[in-house]
C-alpha cells in the first residue's frame, strides 16, 4: 500500500523518501489534497544463471530454424532500406 505525501513533503524530505524508496516502499504524492502522482521503486535486475536458463527452456520443444525464418519472413519486412 502506497503511503499518502503531500507535495510539499516531497519537496523537503525528499531524501528520506528517496531511501524509502530504496528499502521498496511506493507513495502516492497529493497537491491540496488531490492526487497527483505515484512515486514506485524500479524493479531491480536479478541475474539468472545460464543453468536456470537452460532448466527453464529444458521442456520446450525444438525448434525448426527454417520454419522459423520462413515464418518471419512471412509476416516482418526484410528489406535493409527503410525508404526502399
Amino acid at each position: 500500500m502506497a503511503r499518502t505525501i503531500s507535495q510539499r513533503e516531497l519537496r523537503n524530505e525528499s531524501g528520506e523518501i528517496m531511501r524509502a524508496l530504496d528499502r521498496g516502499e511506493s507513495f502516492l504524492v497529493t497537491r491540496n489534497g488531490v492526487a497527483v502522482g505515484q512515486l514506485t521503486p524500479l524493479r531491480r535486475r536479478q541475474f539468472t544463471s545460464t543453468e536456470e536458463i537452460l532448466a527453464a527452456f529444458a521442456d520446450a520443444p525444438a525448434l525448426d530454424a527454417g520454419q522459423f525464418r520462413r515464418d518471419l519472413d512471412r509476416f516482418v519486412s526484410q528489406v535493409p532500406d527503410p525508404r526502399g
